[in-house]
């Protein structure tokens, strides 16, 4: 598990945290992303990145008042759902 700062990005820190998905997180390794919320819509599009990516979304939760927490674990989502049958 490792944990990320991405605060001083502001609103662009969704570019960043996607290359940290797909470049430095190890598969099945969990990322811990916490950043400004500013805008409240920016949390449901970085969601919604992970999610194109093909990720889990493990939690998404306010950290504080003004920042957020996102919990992704690099595990493709369809390679969960073949385990499951």
């Amino acid at each position: 598990m490792k944990r990320y700062d991405l605060r001083q990005y502001k609103d662009d820190f969704i570019h960043r945290m996607n290359e940290i998905i797909k470049d430095e997180l190890h598969d099945g390794e969990v990322g811990i992303f916490i950043f400004e919320i500013g805008d409240g819509g920016i949390v449901k599009i970085a969601n919604n990145s992970i999610k194109s990516l093909g990720y889990r979304l493990l939690n998404s939760i306010r950290f504080n008042e003004v920042d957020w927490s996102i919990v992704v674990k690099k595990e493709k989502i369809q390679d969960f759902k073949e385990e499951a049958l």
